[in-house]
């Protein structure tokens, strides 16, 4: 079964557990959690007392992706906040594998997340540790940026290293994604779909995923 996991940098900051619970209703599967650090990505986002305030108002899944450095620093503070899945991106840990061990090691799902620009080669064998692979279909740091093609050919390829060693793990697509391209997302091998500017739109959460999941 696909999974759309509503990324909450699209909403309003302001009424943030007003908007999980609308998620909640809406039919949101996951919230996807964006923490930036101002160092890894041009940007600044929230950290571990807004995921441990906003864990009160939902008991859907926290996806919780760290666009930090030294990532392994913060694992069990995101865990004690309500975090289900943590990933960490290839590209700014020096011991990716350690750290995704670890994070399995709190009884949650750990997750390796790679840039556009990073092959997919270059976590093949992650693969056999990781329960999720996040591929971003966008450079990481802000929302509503458009989505990059070439992602298709990455997801597709990661389906087939799975494949090939017999797991059935969750592969995220991060960036650009609406209801004109999900679909195809979907199809190239992706089950778990984020969005952001895509749910929050016009300010209508409902009608906004009820497009995007009728889209797949």
């Amino acid at each position: 079964m696909i999974k759309l996991a509503a990324s909450i940098l699209s909403a309003d900051f302001s009424k943030l557990g007003e908007e999980v619970r609308t998620l909640d209703e809406a039919g949101a599967d996951f919230i996807h959690i964006d923490i930036m650090d101002g160092n890894f990505v041009p940007n600044i986002s929230f950290g571990i007392p807004v995921v441990r305030d906003i864990r009160k108002h939902t008991k859907l899944t926290f996806d919780v992706h760290l666009m930090i450095e030294e990532p392994s620093k913060y694992v069990e503070q995101f865990v004690k906040s309500g975090a289900d899945i943590i990933t960490v991106h290839y590209e700014t840990d020096r011991h990716i594998d350690r750290t995704l061990n670890y994070i399995k090691s709190f009884g949650v799902k750990a997750a390796v997340a790679i840039n556009p620009g990073t092959p997919v080669n270059m976590i093949k064998n992650l693969l056999t540790t990781a329960d999720m692979v996040l591929i971003m279909s966008v450079n990481p740091g802000f929302g509503g940026q458009k989505y990059i093609d070439y992602s298709y050919d990455k997801i597709r390829e990661v389906k087939k290293y799975a494949d090939e060693i017999g797991r059935d793990i969750l592969i995220e697509v991060d960036g650009g994604v609406d209801s004109t391209n999900i679909k195809k997302v979907v199809e190239a091998g992706a089950n778990v779909v984020v969005a952001g500017s895509a749910v929050f739109k016009n300010g209508d959460i409902k009608k906004n995923i009820e497009l995007l999941k009728g889209s797949i």
